[in-house]
């Protein structure tokens, strides 16, 4: 990570340092003005000298044209010209000492003059690549903005070199439509290779990006810019030179405040971002991405009825939450909520507002899949993420939605309850704001996980793109979380999961394959630990369960040799009279 940090660092470092555009384009002028004034003086080759002079004046002609243009055009993409420059100076250089030896005469000039056809056929080569790529960047100009797609002399062997050049420029100076086009081609070329995206991260392709996605003329160049943005950050070096560059407040922004179909990817480029780079995580906290995120997950959501409540958990109490955590700047209007800026003021747009409700469902469906997968990203390993997201309504967002969606959304909400349970589960400050027993939202979540360990068992609840187990699985991690000894609560949690009959279908979760079976034995064992006298655990013979399953498990993973041995002694204080005929499993 320390070594992400330093090279995104001097990138933008060595960007500060460069020379300013006039600074870089003086040297070969006055280069030019010296050749030009030596083939004049030229005593000998006079000819050769003078088509030399011709060359390098149409070249100096063509750099103060370029000057004037650059002083005139904003947001000037010099990237290329600082490449064609340098070459120039060097050419030009070869061509000032190959006249300069044609100014001696007599025994000076023997002594001196070392050159021959040969000499100012190679010069006067480079001199006309050179002119070749001034007019291929001058070409950009009289295109009117729109991408120019000819080979210039200096990328001869790296055609993709001149694309990105054609592309980046195009998005920074073009018009709007090849602006769009401009910024997909790049998505594309970013997709297809790893050198591609470093490629355009060198030639400065993200920050007229990200100007790009805050500014779009419209959400159609809003979204090739997030799109090609996200295929450029796949590592954590990229996702930090976006984070260096700004990029996070811009793209919390155009998260709030978007049409749908941006939102949907801005949200997955927030996944990316936070999910490669830990410092991203803490950026996008800093500019409270979380609350944008559970105002779109919250769309079209009915807080006033959560299913399966105790009755120390009713409905008036989980209204009552919901009221208490409400945003202070956001109001519903038909199941549609307004967005944030990242300082979390509304700016909500009418015309968006009004796109948004007509959208259609699978559209709403697939960016509820999107933030839910953000949050999951940006809660894992987070505490002060996941403490914002408790904070708000997210665990009432999340606990409904598992209670009423099923395949990826479903999965990406408990996959975000699990991540927020890790870190509570190593930070108790956490795990006392956000899981007391007394907490509506808190209480909402177990049920729902207790719900989905439940209907897992029936088949007919199966999904095309996610397993049964493997939901119910990650159900049982997460409860497990909560009746780990390390939580505080865990005594609570414990007979609440039995309360409310988790115990049958966990027994049935423990009979599938071995991933499930271990993280449900585990299971097994918190509630054995945590309630042993419990009725439920005996009518299902949860001791025979655990001795039975003892030997095998803990032979593979040693770790929990302890805390079987645990379990199956405190169950043996309260069931011991009704297995006469058990064997006892030693460690």
């Amino acid at each position: 990570m320390a070594v992400a940090a330093a090279t995104a660092s001097a990138t933008v470092t060595s960007r500060e340092e460069e020379k300013s555009l006039p600074d870089e384009l003086t040297i070969p002028i006055l280069l030019a003005d010296r050749v030009i004034k030596s083939a004049q003086e030229a005593e000998s080759s006079k000819q050769d000298c003078s088509d030399l002079a011709k060359q390098v004046d149409r070249l100096s002609q063509m750099l103060r044209s370029t000057v004037r243009i650059a002083s005139t055009t904003p947001s000037f993409y010099d990237r290329p010209l600082r490449r064609i420059a340098s070459d120039i100076s060097k050419n030009i250089d070869r061509a000032l000492t190959l006249v300069r030896k044609c100014k001696h005469s007599g025994v000076l000039r023997q002594v001196f003059s070392i050159t021959s056809t040969a000499d100012f056929r190679k010069v006067s080569s480079l001199l006309e690549s050179s002119i070749g790529d001034m007019k291929w960047f001058l070409s950009i100009f009289e295109s009117d903005g729109g991408t120019y797609l000819s080979l210039p002399p200096i990328a001869s062997n790296d055609p993709i070199l001149a694309w990105v050049w054609s592309y980046i420029a195009t998005i920074q100076m073009g018009q709007p439509k090849d602006r769009v086009d401009a910024a997909n081609e790049l998505a594309s070329l970013a997709r297809d290779s790893d050198r591609n995206k470093k490629m355009i991260v060198e030639e400065r392709g993200v920050f007229p990006l990200l100007k790009l996605l805050k500014e779009g003329p419209s959400p159609e160049a809003q979204s090739a810019a997030a799109n090609a943005l996200f295929n450029i950050a796949t590592s954590q070096e990229r996702v930090r030179l976006i984070v260096d560059l700004l990029g996070v407040p811009i793209i919390v922004s155009v998260l709030g405040d978007s049409p749908m179909k941006v939102q949907i990817l801005v949200a997955n480029l927030v996944s990316r971002m936070g999910e490669l780079d830990p410092y991203a995580q803490e950026e996008f906290m800093r500019e409270n991405v979380t609350r944008p995120l559970v105002s779109l997950l919250s769309i079209g959501l009915d807080f006033d009825i959560i299913k399966n409540q105790s009755s120390k958990t009713s409905i008036h109490s989980l209204v009552q939450m919901n009221k208490e955590l409400s945003y202070n700047n956001i109001r519903y209007s038909n199941g549609l909520s307004l967005n944030y800026h990242s300082d979390g003021s509304s700016h909500g747009s009418s015309h968006n507002r009004k796109e948004r409700e007509m959208e259609l469902p699978e559209v709403q469906f697939k960016l509820k899949v999107s933030c839910a997968h953000a949050l999951w990203k940006l809660s894992k390993g987070s505490v002060s993420n996941s403490r914002k997201i408790t904070e708000t309504k997210g665990l009432l967002c999340l606990a409904k939605i598992i209670e009423k969606e099923k395949g990826e959304l479903q999965l990406n909400c408990l996959m975000t309850v699990l991540e927020i349970t890790a870190v509570a589960e190593s930070n108790a400050d956490l795990r006392r704001a956000a899981f007391k027993t007394n907490c509506p939202p808190a209480m909402a979540i177990l049920n729902q996980l207790l719900r989905v360990i439940q209907e897992e068992s029936d088949p007919n609840l199966q999904i095309p793109a996610i397993s049964n187990v493997n939901v119910a699985t990650e159900a049982a991690i997460a409860l497990g979380k909560f009746v780990s000894p390390d939580n505080f609560n865990c005594s609570q949690h414990s007979k609440a999961v039995i309360e409310f009959n988790g115990v049958q279908p966990l027994m049935k979760l423990i009979r599938n394959g071995d991933q499930a079976r271990v993280h449900g034995l585990i299971l097994l064992c918190y509630l054995a630990l945590n309630a042993g006298n419990s009725k439920a655990l005996e009518q299902v013979r949860a001791l025979n369960a655990l001795e039975g399953a003892a030997r095998a498990v803990t032979a593979q993973h040693p770790e929990l040799r302890d805390l079987f041995a645990n379990a199956i002694h405190h169950l043996t204080l309260y069931q011991a009279g009704a297995h006469p005929h058990r064997q006892s499993f030693a460690p």
